[in-house]
């Protein structure tokens, strides 16, 4: 049994053609796996719909053997902007989720700590999200979507809109932090380079369907120096050559 299932997954809206069209795919636990497409290519709802944010008309989603019903803290998300409360520190962030179930123990906070530090914010925890670059933030929100310790992963584009350098470092920080929980992943982009770097595989979205699958096999752990290398970017040019035919 795949710790993620889904299976001949339909979403449509009123009038409309079906924005995902009988998807299937399956991830085993621990594994890394990215979404790509070009904008409007269905890959955004097909992450809703395995965060239980959107329900299937037909098909079905199954995490971990049970379909899943609705949002819960067995999994985590991390959407495009940081969304993060300007008037809570840092620290109140991370421990939203939380919050919103019960009052923060101690053992909570010294958790939070831990990841903040983790991700190089240690001395960050009373600062509040006005006083953080965009990769802080960025940071914050990763920590904050970790903070239930959730099996499963689900990120939309979140590194989109910070610069080059900013977002290398954090997708390491992204990769290093979910190997050590054995975290589950499945993350959206539409950038081949990103995709190739963080995926194990790779589902290429185009009008609603799965038109390619694509194991990438590079070393781990990744480094920055992998993106220089001959193995990398053959990766890269393979899917964009599926990228330009399914386009056609």
């Amino acid at each position: 049994m795949a710790f993620l299932e889904i299976e001949r997954v339909v979403f449509t809206y009123p009038h409309r053609p079906p924005v995902v069209d009988g998807v299937d795919w399956r991830m085993q636990a621990g594994e890394f796996h990215c979404l790509l497409g070009r904008s409007g290519c269905g890959k955004t709802t097909l992450l809703q719909l395995a965060a239980g944010l959107l329900h299937p008309q037909s098909g079905r989603v199954v995490l971990r053997g049970s379909e899943l019903a609705a949002p819960g803290p067995q999994v985590g998300f991390m959407f495009q902007a940081p969304t993060l409360l300007d008037w809570l520190p840092v620290l109140g962030n991370v421990l939203l989720p939380v919050s919103l179930q019960r009052k923060p123990t101690v053992q909570d906070e010294q958790r939070a700590l831990q990841s903040l530090d983790q991700l190089g914010l240690a001395g960050h925890a009373q600062r509040f999200p006005r006083q953080l670059s965009g990769g802080q933030q960025s940071r914050v929100a990763l920590a904050r979507s970790l903070i239930l310790e959730p099996p499963l992963l689900l990120l939309d584009e979140p590194f989109a809109a910070l610069d080059a350098i900013t977002r290398a470092e954090l997708q390491d920080d992204l990769l290093r932090t979910c190997r050590e929980r054995g975290t589950t992943v499945l993350f959206v982009t539409h950038d081949i380079n990103e995709a190739v770097y963080v995926g194990d595989r790779i589902a290429l979205m185009h009008g609603g369907r799965i038109v390619d699958d694509i194991v990438i096999d590079l070393p781990e752990p990744r480094t920055q120096a992998l993106r220089h290398g001959a193995v990398f970017n053959d990766y890269c040019a393979r899917v964009r050559a599926s990228m330009d035919g399914a386009g056609t």
